[in-house]
C-alpha cells in the first residue's frame, strides 16, 4: 500500500495504527482520516520524531503485508 491509497483503506488500517503506535489516540486516528501528512504530523507530535523519521515509519508501515501490520506497541 502506498500513501495514495491510504485514504481509501483507512477504515481497514486504523485499528492497526492504534496497535502499532500506542501513543496515537482514537481522536488522533479520527483526525488523520487517511491523510498521510496528518499521520506524519501526529507521529511527530506524539513521539517527538523528526519529519524524516516519521515519514520512514509511515512508509515502512504501509509497505508491510496486511497480516504483518498487527502488533502491540
Amino acid at each position: 500500500m502506498n500513501r495514495d491509497i491510504l485514504k481509501g483503506k483507512w477504515l481497514q488500517v486504523k485499528g492497526d495504527v492504534r496497535s502499532w503506535w500506542g501513543k496515537v489516540t482514537d481522536d488522533d486516528v479520527d483526525q488523520i482520516q487517511g491523510d498521510a501528512e496528518k499521520f506524519i504530523g501526529k507521529l511527530q507530535e506524539r513521539y517527538g520524531y523528526g519529519r524524516e523519521e516519521a515519514e520512514r515509519e509511515v512508509d515502512e508501515f504501509l509497505n508491510l503485508p496486511d497480516d504483518q501490520r498487527r502488533r502491540t506497541a
